[in-house]
């Protein structure tokens, strides 16, 4: 559930909907940008018996609101984020990174949201752009740890050195891939 209809709501809908929520938007008016997501809007004033059968709460109204949601939420034990506002927050939602089966996240508490979108940002323009290919080769290293009995101390230096086959076999194949293209 969301309470609130502004952009700030709005910012919150598809990471939720990625997530798999079913997402209520209870607010007395919404932005164009919630309405274009297609979740289902509830026009009304905020009020308690709204976070009955919740256990997850988006609360980005105005403070006043947003200490309604946190006060029903502690009693009714439903977790509340409240944006920007985390005196009326239960879960901090941090940044997030999600690219080839990786998943990063960053928090600061709740206290700079701006740092965390900021530091999400950074570490994705630094990972590399074949993470996904780190994935699947991780993964193939896991079975044959787990078939082999290696260690847990001997997995990493194994896993780098199967890495950085990747990118030895690659530059292997590019000298002979630019002889064999057509002058």
């Amino acid at each position: 559930m969301i309470v609130g209809g502004g952009p700030v709501a709005a910012s919150k809908i598809a990471a939720l909907q990625a997530a798999g929520a079913d997402i209520v938007v209870v607010a007395p008016e919404v932005c164009a940008d919630v309405e274009s997501t297609g979740v289902t809007v509830v026009r009304k004033p905020f009020e308690p018996s709204d976070l009955q059968g919740a256990w997850f709460v988006v609360a980005a109204a105005p403070p006043e609101v947003n200490r309604q949601v946190a006060a029903e939420g502690e009693r009714l034990r439903v977790f509340v984020n409240a944006v920007d506002d985390p005196a009326n927050a239960s879960v901090y939602l941090g940044g997030v990174v999600r690219r080839g089966g990786v998943t990063l996240g960053i928090s600061t508490d709740g206290a700079a949201p701006a740092l965390a979108g900021l530091l999400r940002e950074a570490l994705d323009a630094m990972l590399p752009v074949d993470l996904e290919t780190w994935s699947v080769r991780a993964h193939e290293m896991r079975r044959s740890w787990k078939a082999r009995g290696v260690p847990m101390e001997g997995r990493r230096p194994e896993l780098l050195e199967a890495l950085n086959a990747l990118y030895e076999s690659r530059r292997d194949r590019a000298p002979r891939e630019a002889l064999e293209q057509p002058q």
